[in-house]
């Protein structure tokens, strides 16, 4: 069998016409808006591109914000409106004080509220979720605000169910099924911080959530994204992934929808894919990237952003969008 490619081109390969000088910088928004939610938490949405572009909405991963988007936006806002905020608890929105703040329902209702402020009645986006944000798609598809205002999806190295039964981080000698579940408990349930961004946070990070073909520059962008969330929030977020269950709301996803994956995805491995892909009302193809591990948007953002584009110009949305 061959080896898995390395995550970035070969030097003779083209040049990227979207790739800025620091992909990994966001650029300047077009905008910034509080949103709240249904619980009063607000949430920090950043607007990018033309406003009379088909809109595309992005919600972003356990232990990550906007900030994690920055590839894939450069790569999209020159021909679409993009929205990305920050899950409650990460970047700049609010941390819920209790433990009741914590809940897909609580994703859901934060998704509905952004797109029903940023998204006038009869408009339409094709929504991008990765890991916890795919969970959050699949959580709110059955809400009446948000299937009117979603036009499509693209689901990114996320799961509905059986998050830990299928984690791959611990060393495959480690046989006992009961044995590696309890582990990879305690290693998702961590109240440990996770310190500061070294060399050994670096690999510690690259080898759980991570391609081995990641670039440094990869790898440090995901460090300093990951290592900015709070520990609460982190804690308190693997509380709800560790026994999410999310079957029915994937089954209402009734949008063309893509799936995505990296071969070497250790959190969310291939087999959620496979299983949503299978469950999907309107599955429009599953796209398993070689090499990638958990973090395709940054590991590969031109393939990530590809995916998205395909499917706005499969849905055909509308591209009078007025977003503010």
């Amino acid at each position: 069998m061959s080896a898995d490619p390395p995550a970035s081109a070969g030097p003779c390969a083209p040049a990227d016409p979207y790739a800025p000088a620091d992909p990994y910088a966001l650029p300047d928004p077009a905008g910034t808006r509080l949103v709240r939610s249904a619980d009063g938490t607000r949430l920090h949405t950043e607007s990018y591109g033309p406003v009379g572009a088909p809109v595309v909405v992005l919600a972003h991963g356990w232990t990550c914000s906007v900030a994690f988007w920055a590839p894939v936006i450069h790569r999209l806002a020159g021909d679409h409106r993009v929205i990305a905020y920050d899950q409650r608890g990460h970047g700049g929105s609010d941390r819920p004080a209790t433990p009741a703040g914590y809940s897909t329902g609580k994703l859901a209702d934060d998704l509905e509220a952004v797109l029903t402020e940023l998204l006038p009645a009869g408009r339409r986006a094709v929504l991008a979720g990765h890991s916890m944000g795919g969970m959050t798609v699949m959580a709110a598809a059955d809400r009446a605000q948000v299937a009117a205002r979603t036009a499509g999806a693209v689901l990114v190295s996320t799961g509905p169910s059986d998050l830990v039964a299928e984690l791959d981080l611990v060393p495959a000698a480690v046989r006992p099924v009961q044995l590696r579940r309890a582990l990879h408990r305690l290693v998702l349930e961590s109240k440990l911080p996770l310190g500061p961004v070294n060399g050994l946070s670096k690999a510690v990070l690259k080898y759980a959530t991570m391609g081995p073909g990641a670039t440094a520059d990869q790898v440090a962008a995901c460090a300093k994204v990951v290592h900015a969330c709070p520990t609460s929030t982190r804690h308190s977020w693997s509380q709800v992934l560790g026994t999410v269950e999310l079957t029915a709301g994937l089954a209402a996803l009734a949008v063309p929808t893509a799936v995505v994956v990296g071969s070497r995805d250790r959190l969310t491995p291939p087999v959620h894919s496979r299983r949503m892909l299978a469950a999907l009302p309107d599955p429009r193809g599953l796209l398993e990237l070689p090499g990638a591990g958990h973090m395709a948007p940054v590991e590969r953002p031109a393939e990530v952003a590809g995916e998205i584009r395909r499917i706005v110009n499969l849905v055909s949305v509308d591209q009078r969008s007025d977003v503010g």
